[in-house]
C-alpha cells in the first residue's frame, strides 16, 4: 500500500487526494469538508470515469496518496474504473474509497473483490467530514489497511 511518506514522518507534506465525481455539488461539498479539518491536503477532481483513468496514467509517475471515487459516473461506473486501476502495476496498491448514494450488496461485494478499500454510503456534510477525517488521520500514521469484508461497508454513525 502506498503510503504518504513525508506526511508520515510529521512534516506538514500535504496528502494528495483525488476525487472522482459527476456531481459537481458533491465535490464542491468535499472540497468544503478537506478545508474544515485539520490535515493538510491537496485535491484534485475529475468528472467521469474516462477522465479518472486519462488523468492516473498521465500522472502514473506522481499517483494520488488515496482516491475517493462516486460509484454512479458516466463513461465510466466505479467497478470499470477499479478493475482499470488494478490492471496498472503502480496504481494496484492506491487506496480506493468508493461512496455512493445507494448501496447494493452486490456492488459491495464486486468492489471488494476488485480491491477496494472501503464502501460508504453518501450521507451529509458532517457525517462525510468525521469519515474523511478518519481515514486521512489512519494515513498519516500508516494504519490505513485493507479491512476485512464485513467492515468494507461504512456505518458513518461509528466512525
Amino acid at each position: 500500500m502506498k503510503q504518504n511518506e513525508n506526511a508520515s514522518l510529521g512534516e506538514n507534506i500535504p496528502i494528495n487526494i483525488l476525487l472522482a465525481d459527476d456531481d459537481e455539488d458533491d465535490r464542491h461539498f468535499f472540497k468544503r469538508i478537506l478545508g474544515e479539518i485539520p490535515i493538510n491536503t491537496r485535491l484534485t477532481t475529475v468528472e467521469d470515469g474516462e477522465k479518472l483513468i486519462h488523468y492516473l496514467l498521465k500522472n502514473s509517475g506522481n499517483p494520488p496518496d488515496i482516491l475517493f471515487m462516486d460509484f454512479n459516473m458516466p463513461r465510466k461506473n466505479g467497478l470499470q474504473c477499479l478493475s482499470e486501476i488494478n490492471l496498472n502495476e503502480k496504481f494496484k496498491h492506491l487506496p480506493v474509497i468508493i461512496y455512493s448514494t445507494s448501496l447494493q450488496e452486490r456492488n459491495a461485494d464486486l468492489l471488494y473483490d476488485k480491491g477496494a478499500y472501503y464502501y460508504v454510503r453518501k450521507t451529509d456534510m458532517e457525517e462525510l467530514r468525521k469519515y474523511v477525517q478518519h481515514i486521512l488521520t489512519m494515513m498519516m500514521e500508516n494504519k490505513l489497511i485493507r479491512p476485512p469484508r464485513e467492515e468494507f461497508v461504512v456505518n458513518l454513525v461509528e466512525v
